[in-house]
């Protein structure tokens, strides 16, 4: 890549930085400063690791059979689910891949470099080991490295820490042969990524690439592999279970038929429709269509949804970890909190005004700021003073600003001399510490105590304090030193970064919904309090530092992460390590978050949610969740459509155990007892029509139960469906196998035909399938409770397989095609009544619950 050369040559400090030659060999030893690209699996070893999942080895063996059988039909709709499901595979599979193509992106900034003495703008990817970088207000660091020279730098390391409030920095006064951790004032450090928000300073690089800070969080990200979700484990358990027992009895049924009535073409038909009827085609199918149509649900909710698997999983989160900045905070600063002559005055985000008093502080602390900063605070002095004094004397666009006297490591304060007009006297503002405002102004020790004892009240809240004075200046030329100015003291200025006005509620919900909400976040302690207090967090005063935790055991944490809501000074590898002691714990973690520090915790989390508007590219690939208005009420939102989801699924798992019990008794009893066949392949093709758009599309359209939200969350390991869930699922469907054999064996008894037998017992069976529906939308809830439910995709499916029903029946052309013979008005009573008859058991069942849960 080219590079452009500045016109004079550059020595700082007697530095001359590397040579052109020594650079490019460096480049050429150690590469470029990038993270390494993921090294992806070829897209023919990919489709072939998703092609050997059970589920998907299913899906070919049902498609095959139904091709070999001429059933053209559903032969390609089961293929086309194969494809969708491959598509969706190879999309996670380049996830990582993705995550870490933004962060290399991220850290690949242009860079000032001084190379034979001449200052140089190149690629950041050309930086190399040994490099003097210039880093300026406004730039982003190319690489780790080593201050040698700083003149009122501060840089804002929160993509790194989490920490909003930008960082002093200051010069190296030793040899440093290592670069230490981000966090903290005055250190001699910069990192790849961070952004300078003010003063300049001249590094020595001692870190590139995947060596850096952010790299090591690059690295952290690609060495954790995504988990299979206890559903999709559970799944494919249960389709491998019944794919085996399906098998069995098909074999079983052609063997017997074969030798009973010594005929092997019909015996093997019989087998293959016992197959058909038993094979697990719709759970698979089922996962797919609730998990791509509840990602369409939630986007609605201003949800996306990058990792379906994560929908069911959100459903089940006991522990949300919460980071602060940008998170439950605006990441921004705000002036929250006055205090002048002896009096104190809060501000809110409405104060347009203010007493007359508090005008001095204000614009003292504006002239102490830059015009057009960087830094936060500053920000915050500019945006109050334009919104209180904009029809007041205190605001003097017109004032030329003369000499900046930078802040320190000695003396954290800051002032900048302006002159009103050139024949005027010299006006300076200062602001910092309030210790050291204090000290540069005259003050008596009961003045300094009283304002060090308010500083401290102020700060106990959460509050950014910073001390501000202001002095007169009339000998033509000012001081070398701002001790030597004669500092009046103005008063104290708090600035905090607000809370989200949503944040409360959202959180109070949470708790509501059984959910323990943890605040994960690399600022100060009392900061963080601060923020827990307000927004509701549980037990604030229980805070674990990064400090504390470095020092704790993997079991000593895992103990008092179950007790503790509240981490401070945390860093990334430590956002990590928690977010692995708490799902060690048994818990189901939900993390939020919004800067490139939290990919890592994003992705080891069950459910990451990343912030769409403010979050990096980073969080946002690793997230599964993104919240497109970054709004924290989203994130209720999407556990109540995730418990919806996982409801409706189990709903709709328990009627395809339910239908299946009756269709494979009619397949399996009339072989057994030497009775005329009742179901052939078309027979199974037609139920098929209706259990297919029933158990996926019907159930997922369900609205929430009511109290959906006021219940626990499921326990991490509860099953799908459990031993008695699938009992009643089962004797669900024996009641209505009962009937329809009941049916049969009398009409055949009464010397009826095996045609008008077949077609009674049918149209009872069709009618039961219709009940179990109906009866599943609910198992608290009757039917006739749930009739005004809103879902018409339920009434479509029910009245459209009612209709295709009397046209199967009534037309002669499908009476041949099924084998069917007329039904007469007693015999569609019968019908009627025999299908409706087989559920009223499990309507009495709901009530006779109910009754005692409400005693209990």
């Amino acid at each position: 890549m080219a590079t452009s050369t500045a016109p004079a040559a550059v020595s700082i400090n007697g530095y001359q930085g590397l040579s052109e030659a020594e650079a490019a060999a460096r480049l050429k030893a150690h590469g470029p400063n990038e993270l390494p690209t993921a090294r992806a699996r070829s897209l023919v070893a990919t489709a072939l690791g998703i092609l050997s999942q059970p589920m998907i080895l299913l899906l070919l063996t049902a498609g095959t059979i139904y091709l070999l059988l001429g059933d053209l039909r559903d032969a390609i709709v089961l293929i086309s689910f194969i494809f969708v499901i491959i598509g969706i595979d190879l999309y996670q599979e380049r996830k990582t891949e993705h995550a870490l193509e933004a962060l290399r992106d991220l850290s690949s900034p242009r860079a000032v470099v001084i190379r034979d003495g001449r200052q140089r703008r190149i690629a950041g990817r050309e930086v190399v080991r040994g490099d003097l970088v210039m880093v300026s207000e406004g730039d982003r660091v190319p690489a780790d490295g080593v201050l040698l020279a700083a003149m009122n730098l501060s840089v804002d390391e929160s993509l790194l820490t989490g920490e909003s409030v930008s960082v002093r920095k200051a010069a190296a006064e030793a040899p440093v042969e290592t670069v230490g951790r981000p966090g903290g004032d005055d250190l001699p450090f910069v990192y790849s990524g961070t952004m300078v928000v003010q003063g300049q300073g001249y590094a020595e690089i001692r870190s590139t690439g995947a060596a850096t800070e952010l790299g090591k969080i690059g690295k952290a990200l690609r060495s954790i592999e995504p988990e299979a979700t206890n559903l999709q484990r559970e799944v494919n358990r249960l389709t491998r279970f019944l794919a085996v027992v399906g098998l069995a009895l098909c074999a079983i049924i052609a063997v017997v038929y074969a030798l009973s009535r010594h005929n092997w073409i019909d015996g093997l038909l019989s087998g293959i429709t016992t197959a058909m009827a038993l094979l697990p085609e719709e759970f698979p199918v089922v996962l797919t269509v609730f998990l791509a149509l509840g990602a369409w649900r939630i986007s609605q909710k201003r949800v996306l949804t990058r990792h379906g698997s994560a929908i069911e999983t959100l459903g089940a989160a006991t522990v949300l970890c919460v980071d602060k900045t940008g998170t439950l905070t605006q990441n921004r600063m705000q002036v929250q909190e006055l205090f002048s002559g002896g009096r104190t005055l809060e501000i809110s985000e409405q104060t347009d005004s203010l007493p007359e008093e508090f005008h001095e502080l204000l614009e003292y602390s504006i002239l102490a700021s830059k015009r057009n900063p960087l830094d936060p605070m500053e920000i915050a002095f500019q945006q109050f003073g334009a919104r209180s004094l904009a029809r007041t004397e205190h605001l003097h666009h017109a004032w030329e600003l003369v000499r900046e006297y930078p802040l320190s490591p000695r003396l954290l304060a800051m002032t900048r001399a302006w002159k009103p007009a050139p024949d005027a006297d010299f006006v300076l503002a200062a602001k910092g510490a309030p210790e050291a405002i204090a000290g540069l102004c005259t003050l008596s020790g009961e003045q300094t105590a009283s304002i060090a004892a308010t500083a401290a009240q102020m700060a106990s809240a959460g509050l950014r304090i910073l001390g501000v004075a202001e002095c007169r200046w009339s000998t033509p030329e000012l001081p070398a030193h701002q001790q030597d100015l004669p500092f009046r003291f103005v008063g104290l200025v708090g600035l905090a970064d607000p809370i989200r006005p949503e944040v409360p509620a959202a959180v109070e919900e949470c708790y509501q919904a059984g959910i323990r909400v943890v605040m994960i976040t690399g600022d100060y302690a009392g900061t963080a309090q601060s923020i827990a207090r307000q927004i509701g967090i549980h037990e604030p005063g229980k805070v674990i530092t990064g400090v504390e935790l470095d020092a704790l055991s993997d079991e000593e944490l895992r103990s008092r992460v179950g007790a503790t809501n509240l981490f401070a000074r945390v860093v990334p590898e430590q956002k990590l390590r928690l977010v692995n002691a708490i799902k060690a714990n048994g818990e189901v973690v939900a993390m939020t978050g919004d800067g490139v520090n939290d990919a890592p915790a994003l992705k080891s989390a069950q459910i990451g949610i990343a912030m769409g508007g403010r979050g990096t590219d980073v969080a946002r690939e690793a997230a599964d969740l993104v919240l497109l208005d970054d709004s924290f009420t989203s994130i209720v939102e999407a556990i109540h459509q995730g418990r919806r989801i996982f409801d409706n699924l189990r709903k709709a798992m328990s009627f395809v155990f339910a239908v299946h019990v009756p269709i494979a008794g009619l397949a399996l009893i009339p072989v057994l007892a030497g009775w005329p066949l009742v179901l052939m392949p078309v027979h199974i093709v037609f139920l098929e029509l209706i259990i297919d758009p029933a158990c996926s599309v019907a159930f997922e359209a369900e609205p929430a139960e009511p109290g959906l939200m006021r219940r626990p969350p499921r326990h991490p390991r509860e099953p799908l469906l459990s031993r008695g869930r699938i009992l009643l699922s089962c004797l669900q469907g024996a009641s209505v196998l009962a009937v329809v054999i009941l049916l049969f064996a009398i009409a055949l008894h009464r010397g009826e035909s095996s045609v008008d037998a077949r077609t009674l017992t049918f149209a009872t069976l069709v009618i039961g399938n219709l009940m179990l529906i109906l009866s599943n939308r609910s198992w608290s809830r009757t039917i006739l409770s749930t009739i005004r439910d809103p879902n018409p995709y339920l009434w479509w499916i029910t009245g459209g397989a009612f209709a295709v029903l009397v046209v199967v029946i009534f037309t002669p052309f499908f009476q041949a095609l099924f084998r069917f013979g007329p039904l007469h008005q007693f015999d569609i009573l019968i019908c009627l009544s025999g299908g409706i008859i087989s559920l009223i058991w499990f309507e009495a069942w709901k009530l006779l619950r109910n009754r005692v849960g409400r005693a209990r």
